[in-house]
């Protein structure tokens, strides 16, 4: 792990993103192939609020969500008995998270993180390898924090006169 100049002039920490990879055969994913009846049984089994998607080819098509499902559902006027019949590929997204390379930097990566419950990472090729989920991620930089001792957050110019003026005044 070093350190680069990023865009703004400060070190950013350059972290090898395999470090926290799940790996592609370790993860519950879709193909887009599938029925809404498989897609719900899968994130059903697995208890998850949403899911990867991947053509046969192993790439990266999209991120299903339990959300994107009931919509359809409703929105088609579906009993679940015709879940059978509709394939996913079909089914509206929402929104299909970001996935990201294997040289991706650890700041792009926090990003990524803030918005999505998990980041798909891609090869090269293009094809999904596996994800990275976000409380591995919190897990390393609650860990970092610890072990360097600076785990309060970098207060702006506004937030530091303000903490200042609460802690002068509660001198007085």
């Amino acid at each position: 792990m070093t350190g680069r100049p990023g865009a703004s002039g400060k070190e950013v920490l350059r972290v090898n993103i395999l470090f926290f990879l799940t790996p592609k055969q370790d993860v519950a994913f879709l193909y887009d192939d599938f029925t809404l009846r498989q897609a719900l049984e899968k994130m059903e089994y697995h208890r998850y609020s949403s899911i990867p998607m991947l053509n046969r080819k192993g790439e990266y098509v999209g991120t299903m969500t339990e959300g994107d499902l009931l919509w359809a559902i409703k929105n088609q006027g579906l009993r679940i008995q015709d879940a059978e019949d509709i394939p996913i590929k079909s089914i509206p997204r929402k929104r299909d998270y970001v996935p990201v390379t294997v040289n991706t930097q650890m700041d792009e990566l926090v990003a990524a993180a803030m918005t999505q419950n998990f980041v798909p990472v891609l090869d090269d090729k293009r094809s999904f390898i596996g994800l990275v989920k976000r409380n591995a991620i919190i897990q390393y930089c609650y860990d970092q924090c610890r072990a360097g001792g600076k785990c309060r957050p970098a207060l702006n110019k506004t937030q530091h006169k303000t903490q200042h003026k609460t802690q002068t005044e509660s001198r007085v």
